[in-house]
């Protein structure tokens, strides 16, 4: 145990403490704490505050408050400052600090140390745009946390309060790009779709930030320089990446950019003065009829069959697949109702499956005839699951009774497991190596061939524009080709000898 000698010290009107106790080799330490007390009329409390200060005071761990987040600072600094400040004055800080200032800096995990101006800075900015403070709001809490870091100077925690140039009601530095996608970020996480912030979060953290942060660049840098994100652009290029993910790393940085725009930050969007580089002509293997039916053939049994069959058949995508449940099939009318998914994505890190009661598109909630091999198949899967069920007794999982696509033991089929498993079982059975999704570029090929319209095909496969049918599916099947090649060249004169 530390014995920690203490006296009070009149400093330009105000107690002092003065504690001194001997290091671990026993040279003589001595530290000056405020105690934020007017001499006059206070001197009992201040008695008080040095007692417990003396009894609370531990050297090693107050050599270590700098290295404290932010938001324990300002924990500890109100729990030091009780006694010191008025009541009212204690009651107004703790409530602002609880319900504002703490829960916004515990987010960002910064240390007292490593706090900056521009920290603060972006503080007050989010809270004048993003929650609407009132200018005495944000006064209030620059006095609040003037008071908390004086403090930590006064303890020669900090050399210098970074509070002391930031004028909470004006925008006077330079926004990083970095830090305000990431800001813009968190804030989409709320206002769409958990999928959809997924893959923003995935483009984000994991190729924008990490191309921009050695920059520095601010978004007035970028407002001036165009060329910075043009630069980007052709980065991702040379390495290797596609032209159309490239395009959609520029959907992500222009929507933010004009996120910027629009509460002014910046005078213009930037990414609208970029060239994008030109979409790639989407190109698929398929499986012509042949290769199908050998497939049907060889796939029974495998645990991937009532994925293959469904996305083969009807085109399904791997989330509709999953997401069938029973009350979808009619049998007595012969349909099945797309109209329930299943998505596989990563939020924060986790990885989580997402159920929902829509499709990708309005268009891709769509009704389709029940055909006799299909019925036949799932009446066959509803007599396994319900023997499956008797088998395992109370190890079968009961979360997914409304699903058609199960495992033995009752847990729903993972979308990730039919594009992992089915390359693979490709390769094991020496086959021709396509995608899963490739499956249903098969199925609209083979309806293309038979004289299905496209029109036909758009709403057999859910899609809501019939320009994507007709970009992706009607240079599959050159046969057709062929034969309108074979009726031209009947009438087309043969060649004289000059």
């Amino acid at each position: 145990m530390i014995n920690v000698a203490g006296h009070l010290r009149e400093q330009n009107g105000t107690y002092q403490m003065i504690l001194s106790w001997k290091d671990t080799t026993g040279k003589r330490r001595t530290k000056s704490i405020s105690t934020g007390l007017p001499v006059k009329g206070n001197k009992k409390r201040a008695e008080s505050l040095l007692r417990q200060t003396q009894k609370e005071f531990n050297p090693e761990t107050m050599q270590q408050v700098c290295d404290l987040p932010v938001s324990e600072y300002f924990t500890r600094w109100l729990r030091e400052s009780v006694m010191s400040l008025p009541p009212e004055t204690y009651g107004r800080y703790a409530y602002d600090m609880g319900k504002v200032i703490m829960p916004y800096f515990e987010k960002k995990q910064l240390s007292l140390k490593a706090l900056a101006p521009r920290d603060l800075e972006t503080f007050f900015r989010y809270e004048r745009q993003q929650e609407e403070a009132t200018v005495q709001q944000l006064l209030d809490w620059h006095k609040e946390l003037s008071d908390a870091f004086q403090y930590a100077i006064d303890s020669n925690w900090l050399k210098v309060n970074p509070i002391k140039e930031v004028d909470p009601c004006l925008d006077n530095s330079p926004v990083l790009f970095t830090d305000f996608f990431m800001d813009w970020l968190k804030m989409m996480k709320s206002r769409v779709a958990i999928t959809t912030y997924a893959n923003y979060e995935i483009v984000i953290t994991r190729r924008i930030i990490p191309y921009f942060k050695p920059f520095n660049y601010t978004l007035q840098d970028l407002e001036q320089h165009p060329k910075y994100i043009q630069d980007f652009y052709q980065h991702e290029l040379d390495r290797g990446v596609t032209a159309n993910t490239v395009i959609h790393y520029h959907a992500n940085i222009r929507k933010c950019l004009q996120y910027a725009f629009q509460i002014g930050m910046i005078r213009s969007n930037p990414a609208d003065r970029v060239e994008r580089p030109r979409k790639e002509k989407f190109k698929s293997e398929v499986y012509k009829a042949e290769e199908l039916e050998q497939l049907f053939k060889v796939i029974q049994g495998d645990p991937s069959e009532f994925g293959v069959i469904m996305a083969a058949f009807y085109g399904l995508r791997r989330s509709e697949i999953v997401g069938l449940k029973w009350d979808a099939i009619d049998f007595e009318n012969k349909t099945i109702s797309i109209q329930h998914t299943v998505v596989s994505t990563k939020v924060d890190g986790v990885m989580t499956e997402v159920a929902r009661d829509r499709t990708k598109t309005k268009s891709s909630c769509r009704t389709l005839p029940l055909i006799p091999a299909c019925e036949q198949m799932l009446n066959k899967m509803k007599k396994e699951q319900e023997l499956n069920r008797k088998v395992c007794g109370k190890d079968y999982c009961t979360d997914y009774l409304d699903y058609i696509y199960v495992n033995p033991m009752g847990r729903r089929i993972r979308p990730d497991f039919l594009s992992q498993h089915f390359p693979d079982f490709l390769v094991a059975h020496q086959m021709k190596r396509i995608r899963f999704h490739d499956l249903r570029h098969s199925c609209a090929s083979l309806l293309y061939a038979n004289g299905v319209s496209l029109k036909e095909i758009q709403e057999w496969l859910g899609h809501s524009d019939i320009s994507t049918t007709s970009n992706i599916y009607t240079h599959l099947d050159f046969s057709s080709k062929v034969s309108s090649a074979n009726a031209i060249v009947n009438i087309f004169p043969e060649n004289t000898k000059v």
